[in-house]
């Protein structure tokens, strides 16, 4: 890019006020100066990214004794391989116009064909890489309509540009440089001016702060020798907006968008991070801002014993958490074996690895771990809790329930939802989110089209419902009380939590509280709910399952490949079950096969009771009875 182009951009961007434009003839005003001291301690040469060629031959030794990471390497030179025979990337906007997924291709591409050939030095490795940067700058942008695009291809193409340097003929470098200055960084520059339409991501706090920033930081300093101008002003502006986002972890380490985008989020705060790290030896305090070092514990909470995460907010439906490099991360910037541990496990359980992994790798600690406790609360802008009867046990029994607000991010209207497993199934499921793609799905004021969609409703959740409404969107709630099983006053291995939902219905009802256990030496789950309606109303208790349902009165037995699980009303007296489909007309997700579990109260008035027992059939036998206690005496 031509250095008059730069500087009128840097001037816009960094002007204090617009009245230096206002008029023609104003005095002239000098440009407040950049702050240049961010860059002191910028590593020479390439590559500074991420893998340093010190970290590089740390790993190469490190991978003659230890068998994990000989593991991950085989694996790595696998999948580069099969990049080889892949299509070369195309310019190709989806029907929502972006190029996401081809940003994050290149993306894969960088990182894994970049480390097959700085480990092997096969020059196919690098053919293939070098080819396909080419290809995408030459693409007409990175995105015209959402900066994810443009943050992501300027992370991809950094990666190349860096790894790849010291093997770049200097056109090749001269081509990727100002691919990466025009066409991201340059782009970055006007968001955080407000220049851009697109700029609201610099005031967010959701994960597109993580990854527009951590885009532009590593785009930045990969060019920070040969433009340290620029690369300061993106550095600076990113260090202001960080912490809005990293702030959402706070102040236990839950992420309010859901174990889904909680991955693609961290994810981007251990680039950004590790970038300014290897570059620049600091990463200027983010990661003593509060929630941040106990992260990873609400990744590992937050999935039940058969890999399944809670699915709130917009989460994939019914996929396994996969193992994720950022656990590596965490575990080595906090120095954390168990986190380590953990991700080990996960690896050799479910047989996948990244080459992510291998970048961030941290050896598996020698000796015994003592387990963690099993139940544990989040609190954040989305309150959760989890509770289970083991670790590592399949079959073990497992709740998880939420509280919040129905205003964050990708949130669906279900507060109070909980999900369960047992036998090594999953019996009350969310059904995660629907296509991004369908009309009004981002309509998400009160009363917005995406509420009329089924899974983001509160009538695919596991909640009640009054008078066939949903929550509103509005909605707040809070975990009022939670009690670990060993913490319980009398001195019972009983945990608890309690959720306040009387905020989340509006004025649909006075008051709600809904209360989570696990009982009898956690072999049973009970839910109860106890409400105060301020006129007559009909009440939906619903649940939803992949499950086979056969109802008996106030019984149900529930059935999932040969295992079963008895749902029994313990109150109120006289209700019974229903079993009624929760399969969709298209464009919607069909939901092929889920059923709900519904309880139907027509014309309640005054207080209301629901407490439902949910007894997995175990081998020795189930829980047929609890007795029923007010919410205010657990």
């Amino acid at each position: 890019m031509k250095l008059k182009t730069i500087t009128l951009l840097l001037c816009f961007c960094l002007t204090a006020t617009s009245a230096v434009f206002a008029q023609e003839a104003a005095p002239a005003q000098e440009t407040p100066a950049v702050d240049m001291s961010v860059l002191d301690h910028l590593k020479e040469g390439h590559p500074r990214l991420m893998l340093t060629d010190e970290r590089l031959a740390e790993l190469k030794e490190l991978a003659k004794t230890d068998e994990d990471l000989q593991h991950y390497v085989e694996e790595m030179f696998k999948k580069a391989d099969k990049l080889l025979e892949k299509k070369d990337l195309e310019y190709a906007p989806n029907d929502r116009n972006t190029i996401l997924w081809t940003s994050r291709d290149c993306m894969d591409r960088a990182y894994t064909l970049g480390l097959a050939y700085r480990w092997s030095g096969e020059q196919k490795y690098y053919d293939s890489l070098i080819k396909n940067l080419r290809l995408v700058c030459a693409f007409p942008d990175w995105g015209k309509k959402a900066f994810l695009d443009t943050a992501e291809m300027t992370h991809a193409v950094s990666i190349g540009y860096d790894w790849l340097y010291n093997d770049l003929s200097e056109e090749d470098r001269t081509l990727l440089r100002e691919s990466i200055i025009s066409m991201g960084l340059d782009q970055g520059l006007m968001c955080y001016s407000g220049e851009d339409k697109r700029s609201w991501w610099v005031t967010c706090t959701h994960n597109w702060n993580m990854v527009c920033n951590s885009g532009m930081v590593i785009g930045a300093l990969a060019v920070a020798d040969t433009d340290p101008k620029l690369a300061a002003t993106i550095i600076n502006n990113a260090l202001e907006s960080y912490p809005l986002g990293l702030r959402e972890y706070g102040p236990d380490g839950a992420w309010p968008e859901g174990p889904g985008y909680w991955a693609y989020a961290t994810d981007y705060v251990m680039y950004g991070l590790t970038a300014m790290d290897t570059a620049l030896g600091t990463d200027f305090g983010l990661l003593d801002i509060e929630g941040v070092d106990q992260t990873a514990y609400f990744a590992i909470y937050s999935v039940g014993p058969i890999d399944y995460p809670m699915f709130f907010a917009d989460c994939g439906s019914k996929g396994r958490r996969k193992p994720t490099s950022n656990m590596f991360w965490l575990a080595g910037v906090y120095a954390d074996d168990f986190v380590a541990d953990y991700e080990h496990k996960k690896i050799d359980r479910m047989d996948m690895v990244t080459t992510r992994h291998i970048v961030w790798y941290e050896p598996a600690p020698s000796g015994d771990f003592p387990e963690p406790a099993l139940d544990k609360m989040f609190r954040g802008l989305v309150d959760v809790a989890f509770m289970r009867s083991a670790w590592n046990d399949r079959n073990a029994l497992f709740i998880g329930i939420k509280a919040g607000k129905n205003t964050v991010n990708h949130a669906h209207l279900d507060l109070g939802n909980f999900e369960l497993d047992a036998l090594g199934e999953r019996w009350s499921r969310d059904l995660g989110t629907d296509s991004y793609s369908l009309p009004g799905y981002w309509s998400t004021g009160e009363g917005g089209q995406r509420w009329t969609y089924f899974r983001p409703s509160s009538f695919s959740h596991s909640i009640p419902t009054f008078d066939g409404k949903n929550q509103i969107r509005a909605g707040v709630s809070e975990m009022v009380e939670f009690v670990a099983g060993e913490d319980n006053e009398n001195g019972e291995d009983i945990p608890f939590a309690k959720v306040d939902l009387s905020e989340a219905y509006g004025d649909q009802i006075d008051q709600f509280i809904r209360g989570a256990a696990l009982v009898a030496d956690r072999r049973a789950a009970l839910v109860q709910d106890e409400i105060v309606l301020n006129h007559p109303t009909q009440i939906d208790w619903g649940m939803t399952t992949d499950a086979v349902i056969a109802v008996d009165g106030a019984t149900a037995t529930l059935t999932q490949d040969g295992k079963v699980l008895h749902a029994r009303i313990l109150e109120p007296e006289g209700a019974v079950f229903s079993a009624e489909s929760a399969e969709q007309e298209k464009p919607q997700a069909t939901n092929e096969g889920v059923s709900r579990l519904m309880i139907h109260l027509k014309d309640r008035t005054g207080t209301e009771r629901i407490a439902v027992l949910f007894s997995p059939v175990w081998p020795d036998g189930e829980v047929e009875s609890w007795p029923v206690t007010p919410l205010q005496e657990w």
